[in-house]
């Protein structure tokens, strides 16, 4: 097959994946094209080797993984490349492509169960702190409402930041302390809030969002910009990073981590935590099982006749 003819073949079948993502399977914009873009780099790798995906082997999976290694590409990011190619395959399983799975008996980096970044207790208090004080001010505007309540839903609900831009004021049921969230594959959760992100959203509803709406114009969204228009992702990106204030360089998808983590250190079941999320997995969720360990041997070594914290201290 010709060089031509390879590269607009796996361009076709890349975009009939994508094409079954965003209508069978309700995937966002931002996901689809996540998972084109790590497709196409994979079709380029084999494309250099004379191949074509539907002919792909064990071994052009795993010299893709060891040339993006080879680049310094950090484990997590070449984890979620093979997770695409998995689900790439099972789609051409399925539609009777293929007779076999090209990614099934290759390992997933096992620097893939890192943590994920979060923040500790304190600095996210900080934050919100520095944020509500603005906010409960006299002369608050709207735009001090809305920042301090998207702060507060972030870390109150673990939500992803496409998830707050897309709420409407519709998925609040504040009466009840809970929101509706449409998450990924347009799968809807109930999110509990506590009583300081309640009050942010309701300030914000009755104080902050009104002068926010323009003349005639319909939103259901439920953050506006300046201009009425719903937030973008890169602005509530840039609105994070401005709140946590210097030393800390704060990301929503922080938050969100920091909303899991704090829940399994004081305590919480990582099938609670699951569910808050949205993981459809739980072992998306496991990643957490460290923190959990982590509380545990510091609980030990504080409580435990022999451990070393107590050992010291008698000393």
């Amino acid at each position: 097959m010709r060089a031509v003819e390879q590269v607009a073949g796996n361009a076709q079948t890349v975009r009939e994946f994508v094409a079954y993502l965003r209508v069978e399977k309700g995937l966002r914009p931002a996901s689809c094209e996540a998972y084109q873009v790590d497709l196409e780099q994979f079709a380029e790798h084999i494309e250099g080797r004379n191949s074509v995906l539907v002919s792909a082997v064990q071994a052009d999976v795993s010299g893709f993984m060891e040339g993006l290694r080879g680049h310094g590409v950090e484990s997590r990011s070449i984890a979620r490349k093979l997770s695409a190619l998995r689900g790439f395959y099972r789609w051409l399983l399925m539609d009777k492509r293929i007779d076999h799975d090209p990614t099934v008996n290759v390992e997933t980096p096992s620097s893939w169960k890192v943590l994920p970044k979060s923040l500790a207790e304190g600095e996210v208090g900080e934050m919100l702190e520095r944020t509500g004080v603005a906010a409960r001010a006299a002369d608050a505007d709207g735009l001090a409402l809305r920042d301090h309540a998207i702060l507060e839903l972030l870390y109150a609900g673990g939500l992803r930041v496409g998830e707050i831009c897309s709420m409407g004021v519709e998925d609040l049921h504040l009466d009840q302390a809970r929101a509706q969230v449409r998450g990924k594959g347009d799968k809807e959760r109930i999110v509990p809030l506590g009583r300081s992100a309640v009050e942010a959203l309701e300030r914000y509803l009755s104080m902050g969002r009104p002068g926010l709406v323009r003349r005639g114009a319909l939103s259901r969204a439920l953050f506006l910009s300046v201009r009425g228009k719903p937030l973008t992702r890169q602005w509530v990106w840039e609105m994070v990073r401005s709140a946590s204030g210097t030393g800390t360089k704060a990301s929503p998808h922080m938050l969100r981590h920091s909303c899991a983590t704090h829940m399994v250190e004081h305590g919480a079941d990582l099938r609670s935590v699951q569910t808050l999320l949205g993981h459809a997995d739980i072992a998306t969720t496991q990643v957490y099982t460290h923190v959990a360990l982590g509380h545990l041997k510091a609980v030990h070594r504080a409580h435990h006749p022999r451990g070393k914290r107590r050992e010291a201290a008698a000393q």
